[in-house]
């Protein structure tokens, strides 16, 4: 299991990896990984502390997978353009004879800069943990948009053909795999069946008399698929619906009728309810420090950025990354994560440390580059 943590260190952020044992550092692979300069690949140092060696490797201004996909889903431009970083930085390790088995693929070690929608990988030299391409994998299935049926069968494919040949399948026929991304929903079912045969490929003698059975199997076959996605599917409709689900309370043994909103109009009557004062529930927002509110804290994730997309608070100023921060809801208490920004996430004028989480109190100023504001 990788020992990692996130750190800030000469005005970089870094992610470091504890190693088990000294490295042979004048050994080919550190040489080239320390010498840098490879296409694809996160910059590296190897440095010591304390006596223990560490990997340290520098992610300033990018964002790893887990983190953008924590509570949206992956569509299936993001995938390709994934698809194409692996496919380039296979290409570059071959250059440098390097090994793409030493690449590691756990979500949160898959980096992307968000202006350039590159991708930056983590290399270990003589990598001999457990390969980690198989729970990138399972984390597709978990946040993939189901409502694209071309990007779910795909997805299902590759899994299912990497469980059953490894890394073979990496080699070469994945790249083959993902040009189905490039297909209509129709040229989907007509070229993709359970078994992977092409039904272009299919005799001719057997169009006239067959060509409803084959179509009838594809049709079966995406049943299955969907099938054995419905469970993940299930689940990941719940994670991403959370919010609805927590503005309900249950009561056994009751039913709960829907809360009414009453407004005063101009000449309409208004309802008095009396509400005990304990069971008041006050919405939290951030506020400008002139008192005026920039957003009601209302979510279980609220995003601060500049970039209009990802950002439920957007703020237009350059000392701001693209997704800078974000405030997160968790019971009662509310929780400020810096999102490896590059100019830094404040809380009460101390800094805190790439993807670190501090919780909030009632008047906590939060500073995101130059923009300060208040948690109420």
């Amino acid at each position: 299991m990788l020992q990692t943590e996130y750190i800030r260190s000469l005005n970089c952020n870094y992610e470091r990896i504890l190693l088990d044992h000294k490295p042979e550092e004048k050994k080919y692979q550190y040489c080239i990984l320390n010498r840098g300069g490879i296409r694809g690949l996160l910059p590296c140092s190897l440095r010591y502390i304390n006596g223990l060696a560490y990997l340290y490797y520098d992610i300033s201004s990018r964002q790893n997978a887990s983190q953008l996909f924590n509570i949206r889903s992956i569509g299936r431009e993001w995938m390709k353009d994934f698809l194409w970083g692996m496919k380039q930085i296979g290409q570059e390790l071959e250059r440098f004879l390097l090994d793409i088995r030493n690449v590691i693929w756990y979500p949160e070690q898959v980096f992307q800069e968000l202006e350039s929608n590159t991708f930056a990988f983590l290399y270990i030299p003589y990598y001999e943990g457990e390969n980690s391409f198989g729970a990138f994998l399972d984390f597709l299935v978990e946040h993939i948009d189901y409502n694209d049926e071309v990007l779910v069968e795909c997805v299902y494919h590759m899994h299912e053909q990497y469980e059953r040949n490894g890394e073979v399948y990496l080699q070469a026929q994945i790249f083959e795999d993902a040009k189905r991304l490039n297909e209509t929903g129709n040229e989907a079912e007509s070229n993709m069946t359970g078994n992977s045969r092409i039904i272009s490929d299919v005799p001719e003698e057997w169009c006239s008399n067959d060509k409803t059975e084959v179509n009838q199997e594809t049709i079966e076959s995406k049943k299955g698929i969907f099938s054995i996605f419905e469970g993940r599917k299930k689940k990941n409709r719940e994670q991403r619906e959370n919010y609805n689900r927590s503005l309900h309370r249950a009561m056994e043994g009751y039913i709960v009728a829907e809360e009414t909103t009453y407004e005063e109009t101009e000449y309409g009557q208004t309802v008095y309810e009396e509400i005990n004062e304990d069971e008041q529930i006050k919405i939290r927002g951030i506020y400008s420090p002139d008192g005026n509110l920039m957003c009601s804290l209302d979510k279980p994730v609220t995003t601060i950025g500049k970039k209009k997309e990802e950002s439920d608070v957007v703020l237009e100023n350059a000392s701001v990354s693209r997704i800078h921060a974000r405030i997160i809801k968790e019971k009662e208490y509310y929780y400020l994560e810096d999102l490896n920004s590059t100019n830094g996430t404040f809380k009460n004028g101390l800094r805190l440390h790439p993807y670190e989480k501090r919780r909030l109190e009632e008047g906590d100023d939060i500073r995101c580059g130059r923009v300060l504001f208040v948690f109420r």
